[in-house]
């Protein structure tokens, strides 16, 4: 519940103004929020020059004022951050600090959700992971046998990562550390889920930019997200809530490879009308 200090009020209107749902009017002079619509996105908060507004759903503790020090970043240095960044697949034997995973996870619950449903949740996976790269690989030697044996129009195409996710079962098998070409030996992983892909999505890529301003690096693995498509066990096993469904899987670790450079993209496609 939203809560306006009319001591505190001043009746700029601005938390009016900027509330989308229209919960907040205008009643002699004072802001009043109704609480029927609210979405709880807290941009009255945010906008208020009084800091007249509370909400007693969270930790009003974690509200911060704006910084420019702290808050501002160079657009050009963002932009060449993020050119720079690249997938790993070489990690160290060193273990990811549980309050660094935190702070990756932090980032992902500050990033914006259709609604302010805030409908993401995280899995880590650390002590765990071996049994679940076994699961993984297992399933995806089985999906990759049936497209073999029983192609159909739609998996002609998947032939070739087919064979592979077979290959890569066997080596596995034959040895488990060398051969590792689903999580690369890294110590942890975080399975993102979602009630909507977006919010997942949007989500695992603010967590991506933590990720490397950590020191860190990480993959989304595609072949484990076919996986748990093909597989209740590994949902059962992760413990997905009901109503939400795998949206990434970011397999993180301290890169074992130093890059020097940024590389080359498409250019763009761009429509402008």
């Amino acid at each position: 519940m939203i809560e306006i200090d009319m001591d505190r009020c001043i009746g700029c209107g601005k938390c009016v103004k900027d509330c989308f749902p229209n919960d907040i009017v205008m009643v002699e002079g004072k802001a009043k929020i109704n609480n029927i619509d609210c979405m709880k996105c807290g941009h009255c908060i945010a906008v208020c020059p009084k800091n007249a507004i509370t909400m007693d759903d969270y930790d009003m503790d974690e509200v911060k004022n704006y910084s420019r020090e702290k808050m501002d970043i160079n657009a050009d240095n963002l932009l060449n951050f993020i050119k720079f960044r690249r997938t790993i697949r070489q990690f160290k034997k060193r273990d990811v600090e549980e309050e660094k995973i935190l702070k990756i996870i932090e980032a992902g619950r500050f990033t914006q959700t259709g609604s302010n449903l805030q409908d993401v949740s995280y899995i880590v996976v650390r002590k765990d992971l071996q049994l679940l790269k076994e699961m993984t690989l297992e399933t995806l030697k089985q999906v990759g046998e049936r497209i073999v044996t029983s192609p159909t129009s739609e998996t002609t195409s998947y032939k070739r990562y087919a064979l592979m996710w077979i290959k890569m079962y066997e080596d596995y098998k034959e040895d488990p550390i060398v051969n590792d070409r689903l999580f690369f030996n890294a110590p942890a992983v975080i399975v993102v889920t979602a009630n909507s892909d977006i919010s997942g999505g949007l989500a695992s890529s603010n967590m991506e930019l933590m990720v490397n301003a950590l020191g860190l690096g990480t993959l989304f693995s595609g072949f484990f997200i076919r996986a748990t498509q093909n597989s209740e066990k590994i949902k059962e096993f992760l413990g997905v809530e009901d109503g939400k469904h795998i949206v990434s899987c970011m397999v993180i670790g301290y890169p074992d490879v130093k890059y020097l450079r940024t590389v080359p993209r498409k250019n763009p496609s761009i429509s402008w009308k």
